[in-house]
């Protein structure tokens, strides 16, 4: 039975939902017109059933260029900091987003169990950024294997996905959207993670590579091997294995 410290945040999913899809025909439009938003590659996101959408990171409004450019809804996987602060956990609770510590391996693996619950059980998309953080000067960076240990454990396909032009319409320090700017979003082809991945981590490490050269090839971006975020916590121990029992 939910506690009374849950009801609010229950009630605030639920009413999420409720205008989601008003949001998707009113909203999406809107966005679409005033940054002539060109999405190429719908097709390739599933009409039914899981998918993880793994976009890159640019800006704050990436996810809402990525959930009003589909007709399905997608749930986020974002940072804790956002649930941190009262001026965006409101509507980050009413999105059904689900919060990641990323400086705390254990709950960064809950975060993924949590998201495999998504996909399992509701069947939504699950976005996520591989990068794990928005690109600190516009290139993209190395790739988390989250979405490889999570689509292996559902057995659904990974989207790449490019977002272009977002970082000029909301630029990391800017408060307000800028008008004008172009924004293109486009859905590349679903890739399987194989099966050697649920004994062989180098396995996850691999595909997580080809997805963010895929990603790079979209999105023009250069591309760096090294991870755009890179705090830890002193002594932090070694991240745990991510394992899902249902």
């Amino acid at each position: 039975m939910p506690s009374s410290t849950d009801l609010p945040v229950q009630a605030l999913r639920m009413y999420g939902r409720l205008l989601y899809r008003g949001a998707q025909m009113t909203l999406g439009p809107v966005l679409r017109g005033v940054y002539n938003v060109r999405v190429r590659g719908a097709g390739n996101v599933p009409r039914y059933g899981p998918a993880i959408i793994a976009p890159n990171h640019l800006s704050f409004i990436d996810p809402f260029f990525v959930a009003l450019t589909m007709p399905r809804r997608i749930v986020f996987i974002g940072k804790a900091e956002y649930w941190d602060s009262w001026t965006t956990r409101w509507f980050v609770e009413m999105a059904g987003g689900i919060p990641v510590r990323r400086e705390d391996s254990k709950r960064a693996a809950n975060s993924l169990e949590e998201g495999v619950r998504v996909l399992q059980e509701s069947g939504d998309l699950l976005g996520i950024f591989p990068e794990g953080t928005r690109s600190p000067d516009g290139r993209l960076y190395k790739g988390k294997t989250g979405a490889a240990r999570m689509a292996l454990a559902v057995g659904c396909p990974v989207i790449p996905t490019s977002l272009v032009g977002t970082r000029h319409v909301l630029p990391k320090d800017a408060k307000i959207p800028g008008l004008g700017p172009r924004v293109s979003v486009t859905f590349g082809k679903p890739m399987r993670v194989p099966e050697e991945g649920k004994t062989d981590p180098h396995v996850l490490r691999v595909f997580t590579d080809d997805l963010m050269r895929r990603i790079a090839s979209m999105s023009g971006q250069e591309y760096r091997n090294r991870y755009a975020y890179t705090k830890r916590t002193p002594n932090a121990p070694t991240p745990a294995p991510f394992s899902f029992s249902p």
